[in-house]
């Protein structure tokens, strides 16, 4: 079975790839002839056959922000709020000029007469690509902390046991089970982010508290995570109100649900 370290290395190359076609697709757009002469100039024989396999820029480069996005999260957190930047409009923006145009500009097909066009995005898509590049090499550096990666392994393979615990009727066995994967996440998030509780022994509730305080998740996220908790809770404690095959199954998927999308 692959760990996810092998498949977060797959998702990367493939999202590095993709990118690379899309920034040929972004040139072709905006110069079709002149990239076509480009291509004729190296290989004539198969310069048509390249431009046809182009992807279109506008139709997919959203998911493949999304999905970049979601690996930059956990690689390299620190370079988000760069990589969003090349993408979003700035809030504080009054006008339009080359160095503050901005991918989300390039959909929209905006431009700027005598100042500004739709050429300006290609540094911007540059940098995105630089970033994910960053990222690459960063596997293949010494101080690359692997322990994130190693742990989702873990949970992954808790969870699975959850699952065939919930198979054979143990609801509250597998409830408890994904409590712990839960709890335990939700503990290496905050220390991700450098947050503590300040209690000896903090609940999912008390890791949710101090998540939403600081900005990480916002109210309906953390509404989500209190409905799971009371789950795990029944699960563990209640005595008289037995948990629902359906309840744990929802603590399970929700479970592993947060275990990749919160980092």
């Amino acid at each position: 079975m692959n760990s996810n370290l092998d498949r977060f290395k797959k998702d990367l190359e493939s999202l590095i790839e993709e990118g690379d076609r899309l920034l040929l697709a972004m040139f072709y757009e905006l110069n079709p002839k002149e990239f076509l002469l480009e291509l004729k100039k190296n290989d004539e024989s198969s310069a048509e056959e390249i431009v046809k396999g182009l992807p279109s820029f506008k139709d997919k480069y959203q998911s493949w922000y999304s999905e970049a996005l979601m690996l930059i999260k956990q690689l390299l957190p620190d370079r988000i709020i760069d990589f969003i930047s090349y993408y979003e409009k700035p809030k504080s923006r009054k006008t339009i000029n080359y160095d503050n145009y901005k991918i989300s500009d390039y959909l929209q097909s905006i431009k700027v007469p005598f100042t500004v066009g739709p050429d300006a995005a290609i540094p911007q898509f540059k940098q995105q690509l630089a970033i994910l590049e960053s990222a690459k090499r960063r596997f293949e550096s010494s101080l690359f902390d692997i322990r994130q990666l190693v742990q989702a392994d873990l949970f992954d393979s808790e969870l699975d046991e959850a699952e065939e615990l919930l198979k054979h009727g143990f609801e509250r066995a597998a409830g408890a089970v994904s409590g712990v994967v839960l709890e335990r996440h939700l503990m290496q998030v905050c220390d991700s982010h450098n947050l503590s509780t300040k209690k000896k022994n903090p609940s999912i509730s008390d890791f949710i508290e101090c998540l939403k305080r600081s900005n990480v998740i916002e109210t309906p996220q953390w509404r989500s995570i209190q409905f799971l908790a009371d789950i795990r809770n029944k699960c563990d404690h209640s005595k008289k109100d037995e948990p629902t095959a359906e309840e744990v199954k929802k603590l399970i998927q929700g479970t592993a649900e947060i275990n990749k999308t919160l980092f």
